[in-house]
């Protein structure tokens, strides 16, 4: 999913308990960690206390607190608070069981779900079958980004107390990780159909906390939720969550107490933090990635051609943005997110031959040798970063990058225009947990955010719709290689690199738990293990 408007190392695990090492950093890898697991929350403690976050984002305004028309992977993690869904995903990206205890699948274009016993609202009303039948139908039908993620559903019925049963037109294999992100939340739909629940405006969930407060681009206050169905969670009394966007104020927080967990963007905030008295750096890998967009719709654009964008590509050192910008926790990655199995190589790919001298002449046929163009980007850490590799990277060619830079909700609103303007951007896609489904953006009429600035290839679509058809095996990681290959080739959306994510914490004050790596940008998908320290 985009970003905003909106994506291998140690062995041993990081049992963060309460003997910490003032200013350690620790780094989760693609298959660090024991059994998949960057930090593990000392459940020996005492439940109670509140964990006090500081965020740089706050949900997408624009869209509301609906979960079915998020599109930020902010709103995601926000909202996993308070929303859950019929299935989770596991450390290592295996699909497991939530609302849903379980499921059969007897032929592979249906599926039955079983629901939990015990499972109530926060407001008191026990889930049925009606509420999920009724929210997949709904999403299904919203015109959200996320509906494009769900497949050929045709049909969602209950069909006996507790069961849910969905049918396909066609398999489409990354259907249960679809339903694993926040958009294929449970939501109360007795409420909402009769009004007296309004998702755009208020969250009603089946989740382990609830809405206090909320100040958009403020504070969000959560207390725990009485009435959650999982005996002993959450730990937490509640959270106190900040919306602070500038990192160095967050960093000061940490420093001083004030928050004891914040999220982090800048390498060099590892280095400001290191021998802070209680401050642990947990990097945490990712599925997520940057990716270069073009406007190949705006008139007279030199970037709609695809021989200049075939120059862009191949001037691409994926290697030194992921070193220069992430600090080298980054990886290289193609369309699917390096890591995820069966992803495709992009050393393997066309562009990584890095021929500078086919860039230059590509651009003097094109009647460019001289190309100069704006990048947009948000001053979010570490995208200003990123843009300057490109900067750096584009100048070996003979190309100019002038960067523009702006907060995120100025970015969002140039990008994402009816008509858009700009040249090109610089964004962030939610990698997921099936290689298949981040490569449904790359269809312009599916992902419908980038329908004002990307022209659709219909042999692209086949591709991806083929690749989505696909089981597991080596027919599938063939039918991906080929989405590859076309994407490198189209060059409209372009590839660079995962994103890592870097948490920051008081180790006197919280003992959290973390995957070693994530699939939908969901730091606090742990949360109800967390503990809070008691300090003093």
């Amino acid at each position: 999913m985009r970003h905003a408007k909106l994506a291998a190392c140690g062995a041993a695990a990081l049992m963060l308990t309460a003997a910490c090492t003032a200013g350690e950093t620790t780094t989760a890898g693609n298959a660090g960690g024991k059994n998949g697991y960057a930090a593990v929350a000392d459940t020996a403690l005492p439940a109670g206390g509140v964990l006090k976050l500081q965020t740089h984002v706050d949900t997408g305004a624009a869209t509301g607190l609906d979960p079915q028309m998020a599109d930020v992977a902010t709103s995601w993690q926000l909202m996993s608070l308070v929303y859950e869904t019929l299935v989770t995903v596991g450390p290592d990206f295996s699909i497991q069981p939530l609302l849903a205890e379980r499921w059969e699948t007897p032929d592979p274009k249906t599926y039955v779900f079983h629901l939990r016993e015990g499972v109530t609202f926060s407001n008191g009303r026990a889930m049925t079958a009606d509420d999920v039948a009724g929210s997949l139908e709904r999403l299904r039908k919203a015109k959200s980004v996320w509906s494009g993620q769900l497949g050929p559903v045709t049909s969602v019925r209950k069909t006996g107390d507790g069961v849910v049963t969905v049918r396909l037109s066609e398999p489409y294999t990354p259907f249960l990780s679809a339903l694993a992100n926040v958009p294929a939340a449970v939501l109360p739909m007795k409420e909402i159909e009769d009004g007296s629940v309004k998702p755009k405006d208020e969250m009603l969930g089946t989740g382990p906390f609830t809405v206090a407060a909320h100040r958009q681009d403020v504070s969000w206050s959560f207390k725990r939720n009485a009435k959650y169905w999982s005996q002993g969670k959450p730990a937490l009394e509640g959270l106190e969550i900040s919306i602070a966007a500038d990192e160095a104020a967050r960093v000061a927080a940490l420093q001083n107490g004030q928050a004891s967990m914040a999220v982090l963007g800048n390498v060099d905030s590892r280095t400001t933090l290191r021998g802070a008295a209680n401050v642990q750096v947990a990097d945490q890998a990712t599925t997520d990635y940057y990716y270069l967009f073009t406007n190949t719709r705006k008139p007279g654009s030199k970037l709609a051609d695809p021989r200049v964008r075939t120059a862009l590509n191949l001037a691409m050192d994926r290697g030194q943005i992921a070193q220069v910008a992430t600090g080298g926790l980054g990886k290289p990655t193609a369309v699917t997110p390096a890591g995820l199995p069966d992803a495709c190589d992009p050393q393997a790919l066309p562009s990584a031959s890095g021929d500078l001298d086919k860039a230059r002449e590509l651009l003097k046929q094109a009647g460019a040798p001289n190309l100069s163009f704006t990048l947009s980007i948000y001053s979010t850490r570490p995208a200003p970063a990123v843009a300057q590799v490109i900067q750096q990277n584009l100048k070996r060619i003979g190309v100019t990058v002038n960067i523009e830079q702006m907060d995120e909700a100025s970015w969002a609103g140039k990008v994402y225009a009816a008509k858009p303007t700009f040249d090109a951007g610089l964004s962030w896609f939610a990698g997921y947990t099936d290689p298949a489904m981040t490569m449904r953006w790359w269809n312009p009429e599916q992902a419908i955010f980038n329908a004002a600035f990307t022209r659709p290839d219909k042999e692209l679509n086949k591709l991806i719709a083929a690749a989505g058809r696909a089981a597991a095996g080596a027919g599938r990681k063939q039918a991906l290689s080929a989405v590859c290959a076309k994407v490198d080739a189209d060059a409209q959306m372009i590839p660079l690199v995962t994103r890592p994510a870097t948490l920051g914490y008081r180790a006197d004050m919280v003992s959290p738990g973390l995957y070693a790596t994530e699939g939908y940008g969901n730091l606090l998908r742990l949360v109800a293990d967390f503990r809070a320290k008691k300090v003093g």
